[in-house]
Order: structure tokens, then C-alpha cells, then sequence
């Protein structure tokens, strides 16, 4: 009888040494639950710090800790525990992002263990694995959707300032007109005086020249700032592009430039300014040239995306750095010697591109060469003949 009692004891012991065994499994899953929300809301160090914090929790909510590795995996980058290795017995759980599928985490035994609710693992891990998987998710969305948002206030702090600049540009432009037409024209009466001595017949032509040069400023001012009319027509982006690069040809051969082309055949047609589409791509082969003094490849392709005629023109020069990127479209900004540009060059390339309501955007690397992507919409906001308003 005391034999019995004893067995019967035991097995009325034995599911409450259960229950204790699962509460312990339980606390530790919501312990690594919490903990990982937390690593998340503090949101301390780089990405790079946070996602290895993360697995480093992983490893102790399993049943057997002192044997689990575990490893993080998104996109091309990898957090791992100490000893991780692709062990016979692994437990995957997929982190998806927006639907598209980003990563993995991985929990492995590093030694074999029996069978239990999915091979050595519970059915608790398979949960706590998944709610982390998801976690990892919605961190990615969140830093993504705070990069994107810093974009964009960057974006709209330069076209903020790029407004800014336009309508100071516009207004001391029209201020020196009037003036600089009166000298202009007083000069070129004087130089047509006979009575006036060679030596001042000169200096009266130096005044022209400089005037002549101060109204084709004012020019750019005017089209950086768009206060100057734009005519539409029906334009063939590829033409523009072949009869822009025809000017250099010559200079490309003088200067070692090998030249490719790759333009999309029949490109749609762009209700477009033909004249400013050319000086854009003048502007952007010339500083691809300057940028190439010891020869290089320069490259100009055409396609359509997203209703967009797409046009990037690359060069394999100096490259810029950051620092000069971000003031690439101010006016009157340049990196060249005194007397060898305006640094209106650009800005006058941006004016243009967004009053035909596109948009371009710089990619460079210093030493590996820059690329200018400029994208221009199939259906443009403009009709012919109208002003354009900054």
C-alpha cells in the first residue's frame, strides 16, 4: 500500500512540476518580449547595435539557453550570437515587410535535443519567435519611414531655399535691367561718335563687352528664377540629346572622352521647350567634360518609368563630396577657378527642369565620378506660350 501511495503521489506531483516548468518557459518568452520592446523604444545607437541587442536576447528565453544561438538576418546584414552555426535542429521564422520578404530569424541548438511540440522546440518558442520576427518588422518600417521623412524635410528645406534665392534673383535682376540698359546704350552711342580718340574707342568697347556679358547674367537670373517665358512644342528628347553632344564631338576626341549612348527607340514625345531642354544637356556635357581633364567615359541614357521620361547623363570624373552636392543649385555657387564659371550653370539647369514640372537629383562619389538623373513627366502641367510664376 505505501509502494502505491508513493507511485500515486508521484504522478500527482508530476503535472504540477509541469505547469511549473511551462510558467518558468512562459515568463522567460514574455521577459525576451518585453525586453525587445524596449530595446525598440529606446531607440539607442545605430540600427546596426539595436538588431544585435535584440539577438542577443533571443538565446535565454529558449529551453535549453546554454546550448541556443541565434541569428538576425535583413537584407544583406547579419547578427549573430557567439557559437552560431547551421545546426540540424533550427527554428526560422520569416520578418516581412510590407509583404516583400527582408530577413530571417534563426534560432539553432547547437547539440541535439528529443522531440517535443516542433522537433526540440515548444510551441511557446514558435510564438516568441514570430512576435519577434514581427517586431524586427515593424522597427525596418519605422527606421524607413523615418529616413524617408527626413528626405523629404530636406527636400522641401532646399526647394524652400532654392524659392527664397529665386525671388531675390528675380528682383535684383529686374533692378539692374533698367540701369544696365541706359549704360549699354550711352556706350554704344558714344563708340559711334567720330570725333573720339582710338585709346577711348577701346575703352568704350570694354564697356560693352561687360555690359553685354552683366545682361547675359541677368538672363540666367531671370530663367534660374522663372520669369521667363517658355514655349512648348512637341519635342523628341532623343533628338535634343544627339544635337546637344553633336557640339562636342571634337572636344570629346581632343580631351580622350569615349562617348556611349544608350536611348530608348521611339521615345514618347515631351510637351517640351526644345531651346532650354538643349541647354541642359550642354550645361551637364560641359561639366562632365570639366570634370574629366584627364579623359574618361561619359554616358547619356534614355528611358521611360512611372510616366516619366527618365534622361541621366554620368561621367566617370572627380566627383563631388556631400558638402557640395548640397549646394550644387545655389546660384553663383562654384568649385571652379576665379573667371572660369558663373556658378550659374546648374541653377539655370534646375530652373528649367522644374518649370517644365520635373524634377533632377545628383548621385556622386568622390574620385568615382557624378551622375545627373533628370526625370520629366509625359503630361505637362504647362501649355504653350505661358509664364511661369516662381
Amino acid at each position: 500500500m505505501d509502494t502505491q501511495a508513493e507511485s500515486k503521489g508521484r504522478r500527482v506531483a508530476q503535472p504540477g512540476n509541469q505547469t511549473a516548468q511551462a510558467l518558468r518557459e512562459r515568463v522567460k518568452e514574455l521577459s525576451c518580449l518585453y525586453r525587445v520592446n524596449r530595446v525598440f523604444e529606446g531607440a539607442l545607437g545605430s540600427p546596426d547595435d539595436m538588431f544585435q541587442r535584440i539577438v542577443e536576447l533571443i538565446p535565454p528565453a529558449w529551453q535549453y539557453p546554454e546550448i541556443t544561438a541565434a541569428r538576425i538576418v535583413l537584407d544583406d546584414k547579419r547578427y549573430e550570437t557567439p557559437g552560431f552555426g547551421e545546426g540540424c535542429q533550427k527554428q526560422t521564422s520569416e520578418v516581412i515587410v510590407e509583404g516583400k520578404h527582408r530577413g530571417d530569424v534563426d534560432v539553432v541548438y547547437r547539440e541535439a535535443r528529443p522531440d517535443l511540440e516542433e522537433g526540440p522546440f515548444l510551441k511557446g518558442e514558435r510564438n516568441l519567435l514570430d512576435a519577434i520576427a514581427r517586431q524586427i518588422a515593424v522597427i525596418v518600417e519605422h527606421q524607413e519611414a523615418e529616413e524617408e521623412r527626413a528626405r523629404l524635410r530636406k527636400q522641401l528645406m532646399h526647394a524652400d531655399r532654392l524659392a527664397t534665392i529665386g525671388q531675390l534673383a528675380a528682383g535684383v535682376a529686374h533692378e539692374l535691367n533698367e540701369p544696365l540698359s541706359s549704360i549699354l546704350g550711352f556706350a554704344q552711342l558714344i563708340k559711334r561718335n567720330p570725333g573720339i580718340p582710338e585709346g577711348a574707342k577701346q575703352d568704350v568697347q570694354k564697356i560693352v563687352t561687360a555690359s553685354l556679358h552683366a545682361r547675359e547674367i541677368i538672363k540666367k537670373l531671370l530663367l534660374f528664377a522663372r520669369q521667363t517665358p517658355t514655349f512648348r512644342g512637341s519635342v523628341d528628347l532623343n533628338h535634343v540629346i544627339l544635337g546637344a553632344i553633336d557640339l562636342f564631338k571634337h572636344q570629346f576626341e581632343m580631351e580622350g572622352i569615349e562617348l556611349v549612348c544608350v536611348l530608348l527607340p521611339e521615345l514618347p514625345v515631351l510637351a517640351a521647350d526644345a531651346g532650354q531642354l538643349t541647354q541642359v544637356l550642354v550645361n551637364l556635357v560641359v561639366n562632365a567634360v570639366q570634370a574629366m581633364p584627364e579623359g574618361g567615359r561619359l554616358t547619356v541614357r534614355t528611358h521611360v518609368e512611372d510616366g516619366q521620361v527618365v534622361c541621366t547623363v554620368e561621367d566617370t570624373g572627380v566627383g563631388m563630396t556631400e558638402q557640395v552636392q548640397n549646394r550644387l543649385f545655389v546660384p553663383f555657387f562654384t568649385t571652379k577657378e576665379v573667371n572660369q564659371g558663373t556658378g550659374l550653370g546648374l541653377p539655370v539647369v534646375h530652373g528649367i527642369v522644374t518649370a517644365h514640372g520635373g524634377t533632377i537629383t545628383v548621385a556622386s562619389t568622390p574620385g568615382q565620378g557624378t551622375k545627373f538623373i533628370i526625370c520629366l513627366p509625359l503630361d505637362s502641367p504647362c501649355q504653350q506660350e505661358d509664364r511661369l510664376p516662381l
